[in-house]
């Protein structure tokens, strides 16, 4: 499938490091060479499964430097840039265009609670500050706030925001992106259970969670989608789905984080305020792990 830009399967990239609360730099190279080997579209460092939130800025800036480098232009790689503030959004927009990533994920201001106004304003003024290709990311389960399909159909206007990231799960507000949207606008699901559904009513993929672990099937149900073959992607969704749900017993990206563990791909190490799965939630999500084979993945057992 010849896929156009921003289209197919992106994983959220979780952050490796190490017991001392360091970036592990040697296991985000090779799991960023797991994901390619594997045949994921897109790398999304530095966001919410990043724990992007708890990274310092010389941190995020090595982190993306570090997957640029071992991705070598073999997939684009697009770092989390956000804040509530616009001002340092705009300058970790112009230290990723800097460093060479391919594009941007920039959430939406929380806790600030801007209006539709102030919204389209913050990203129009990040587009204007910084050349370089733009994914707004909205999440109101995290923000506190919406951005209404509105106001993401008027900033699809604006020259170089790209695409969304859509994780409102009101589906009906996603019809309306794709309905109007500009044609080389794409529309991307940020939940890994509905992403099907989002592709089938036209979207263009998924920014996934899941894909930290199963980037294969992850990719195989997206792709088949996009060709219209629902009943391979049905088949290989309901197959998946337990995983898709497990991975939010617990904040993202706790069970995620201890799943890869499990699969000998990083350390189990958090940034606080995330601590370890509890005993109870872990039991259950190692089954769902092992059932889906996955402990017999790259790296398991070592």
């Amino acid at each position: 499938m010849n896929k156009k830009p921003f289209q197919g399967t992106g994983t959220a990239l979780a952050t490796p490091f190490k017991r001392d609360g360091s970036i592990d730099e040697a296991a985000l190279r090779r799991f960023v060479e797991f994901q390619i080997s594997e045949g994921i579209d897109m790398l999304l460092p530095c966001g919410t499964t990043g724990e992007g939130a708890t990274l310092e800025v010389d941190e995020t800036e090595r982190v993306l430097s570090i997957v640029l480098e071992q991705a070598r232009g073999r997939v684009p790689v697009i770092v989390g840039a956000g804040s509530n503030s616009t001002g340092k959004a705009i300058q970790a927009t112009k230290a990723a265009k800097r460093l060479g990533a391919d594009g941007v994920l920039s959430v939406g201001p929380y806790y600030n609670k801007p209006t539709q106004q102030g919204f389209y304003e913050h990203f129009k003024a990040i587009a204007e500050s910084v050349d370089i290709p733009i994914i707004v990311y909205n999440v109101p389960g995290r923000t506190s706030s919406n951005i209404e399909a509105r106001t993401m159909l008027r900033l699809a206007e604006v020259p170089n925001i790209v695409a969304v990231k859509e994780a409102s799960g009101n589906l009906g507000q996603i019809m309306d992106i794709i309905k109007d949207r500009p044609a080389d606008f794409r529309v991307l699901s940020g939940d890994d259970a509905i992403a099907l559904a989002i592709v089938a009513m036209g979207g263009d993929g998924l920014v996934s969670v899941v894909s930290n672990e199963a980037p294969r099937m992850m990719r195989e149900i997206i792709d088949a989608g996009l060709a219209g073959d629902l009943v391979r992607a049905r088949e290989l969704q309901y197959r998946l789905l337990p995983l898709m749900n497990a991975n939010f017993m617990e904040s993202n990206p706790i069970p995620v984080k201890a799943a890869l563990a499990m699969m000998g791909l990083m350390e189990e190490v958090y940034r606080l305020p995330l601590v370890p799965m509890g005993s109870a939630n872990r039991e259950k999500f190692q089954k769902i792990v092992e059932e889906l084979g996955l402990l017999q993945s790259v790296g398991a057992g070592k």
